[in-house]
């Protein structure tokens, strides 16, 4: 019991950790003055994105880790603290006024560039051999909820969070690669 509650709130820790990035752009995003209604959907197809991505990256993590056996567990805490790392050093890199587009196809590629991480996340839990259907429902609804977060927040607040959304969201990555590792 112990055990499963530990891995639920690391879970829920690295959940919203991933959902930061996405939170911290849609708070730029939501400065656009976008409707609700939009803001619902671009929330909904982040939340699927950060699914999709780390499912593709668990089922490469589970292969790799058949396939290394015993480094895989050092591996996955090694990967998630140097996605937190990078997290970290790329908040201090922000540019700034960059305007992103939330329509068709340029929703999808902004969706897949905030997911992008969570697949590295995901490759490092699968070789960690975490629950793949709870890490992935985790995933997305922290990542949608803090999408419609951000987006409504950047309606009300301009720019006060961005930056220091995503430290946050890097120093819990970082963390958990070295409660991992050690």
């Amino acid at each position: 019991m112990t055990h499963t509650l530990t891995e639920f709130i690391s879970l829920l820790f690295m959940a919203v950790a991933i959902g930061m990035d996405a939170f911290s752009i849609s708070l730029g995003i939501g400065m656009q003055k976008i409707r609700l209604k939009r803001i619902a959907f671009i929330g909904i197809v982040i939340g699927l994105f950060h699914i999709i991505m780390p499912f593709l990256g668990i089922i490469v993590g589970k292969f790799i880790s058949t396939q290394i056996g015993e480094l895989t567990t050092l591996a996955g805490g090694l990967l998630l603290f140097g996605i937190g790392a990078h997290m970290l050093f790329s908040a201090f890199n922000h540019e700034e006024g960059r305007v992103v587009q939330t329509n068709g196809f340029k929703l999808i590629v902004f969706a897949l560039s905030v997911s992008l991480d969570s697949f590295s996340v995901g490759l490092s839990l699968g070789l960690s051999g975490v629950k793949t259907a709870l890490t992935l429902i985790m995933f997305g609804v922290a990542s949608m909820v803090l999408t419609w977060a951000g987006m409504i927040l950047g309606r009300k607040v301009h720019g006060v969070l961005g930056a220091y959304s995503e430290i946050l969201g890097g120093s819990i990555l970082s963390v958990f690669g070295l409660y991992i590792i050690f």
